[in-house]
């Protein structure tokens, strides 16, 4: 068979992993838009073996894509974070003199909390353009989301340069500090945008001058700017997010602690009934995404214990151990999830060092 007609190599092309750049609208918008991939078909082991070279080469790296990108799997966790942004969300029904409040997604890492702000915004999103169409009224593109992810240091400047970059303003790197805010907030009003997420917000020390100045810029945007905010990150609690930085007898006035609502994400409890229960639950529905020669019901339910060891309930490094787990079934020729594949499986530092203390 040759490489045209290799019906992997096809799949491969037609479904690589995207490359997505969620911090511009052009690759927010690819990520709202992106189709689900197609189905690739389970082959059992004879038919495995009847393929050639260049066939079984493609066919395990499409395996490869598939089995690393299973759907989101509507988890307790997911239920709890949806009602609660959906009760801070009521608030973007206000009219535009009335204040907004802020939804504030913070846990410890690997608990798929971007993944929760992500997919909760496509939806919203979709569903705005659905209703309303892609054009503003004044014939501006809508943008119903806005997603922002901070890094190391960043500033108050920094921060409207960010914003303005994922509109595409030309004005993102030539203006003064007071020009890019209120670029940023015409921006936010033409498109018509309703939520803006900014992630990765552990990055700001908020006890600092520059994150002094940060915080009180949120709030000033959040006074301006017909919109919700959701922030994302990691134990903004304790970073004193929500007390701005302040300490004390000041902490109790810190306005973010009143205008924002934290939504807290937690690990998998599998020592409880409960737990064990939506432990299984989130385990059977990836083990129906996988596709091995010898894929079966129970390949991990039947390791719930060891697996629940080995990522202490932590989504993020599960889905790292699937990933690995499934390339050993390949590449040993096992087929199928063991407790032997599991074991030779290395996986994110914590979860390591967790394990091992366990």
């Amino acid at each position: 068979m040759t490489t045209a007609e290799n019906r992997w190599a096809v799949w491969l092309r037609e479904n690589e992993p995207a490359r997505y750049n969620l911090s511009i609208k052009q690759g927010w918008d690819a990520f709202v838009h992106a189709a689900p991939r197609a189905p690739l078909e389970r082959l059992s082991r004879n038919e495995l073996h009847r393929l050639g070279v260049e066939e079984r080469e493609d066919y395990d790296d499409a395996r490869a894509v598939w089995n690393a990108n299973p759907t989101t799997v509507h988890t307790a966790q997911l239920a709890r974070a949806y009602g609660v942004m959906n009760q801070v969300m009521a608030s973007n029904q206000r009219d535009s003199d009335r204040l907004r409040g802020a939804v504030v997604i913070d846990a410890a890492p690997a608990l798929g909390k971007t993944t929760i702000a992500t997919r909760y915004a496509r939806d919203l999103h979709r569903k705005i353009l659905r209703r309303h169409g892609p054009r503003t009224p004044e014939g501006h593109q809508r943008l119903p989301v806005v997603y922002l992810p901070l890094s190391a240091g960043t500033t108050l400047k920094g921060l409207n340069q960010k914003l303005l970059r994922f509109y595409g303003h030309p004005a993102a790197t030539r203006s003064t500090r007071t020009e890019l805010g209120s670029l940023a907030v015409d921006c936010v009003q033409a498109c018509r945008t309703q939520l803006i997420i900014i992630d990765d917000l552990h990055f700001i020390d908020f006890k600092h001058r520059h994150g002094h100045e940060v915080s009180n810029h949120l709030k000033s945007l959040a006074n301006e700017m017909p919109v919700t905010f959701m922030y994302v990150g990691v134990r903004l609690r304790e970073k004193k997010f929500f007390d701005e930085g302040l300490l004390g007898e000041d902490a109790a006035y810190a306005q973010t602690s009143r205008r924002a609502t934290r939504c807290d994400i937690a690990p998998f409890t599998p020592s409880t009934t409960a737990g064990t229960r939506a432990w299984s639950a989130l385990l059977t529905a990836l083990e129906a995404h996988v596709i091995l020669a010898d894929a079966r019901p129970g390949m991990l339910t039947d390791h719930a214990k060891l697996l629940a060891k080995r990522t202490q309930g932590c989504i993020g490094s599960l889905t790292n151990m699937l990933d690995r787990v499934c390339h050993l079934a390949i590449t040993t020729g096992t087929e199928t999830i063991t407790r032997d594949l599991i074991d030779q499986v290395t996986i994110d530092n914590a979860a390591e060092l967790s394990a091992s203390i366990a």
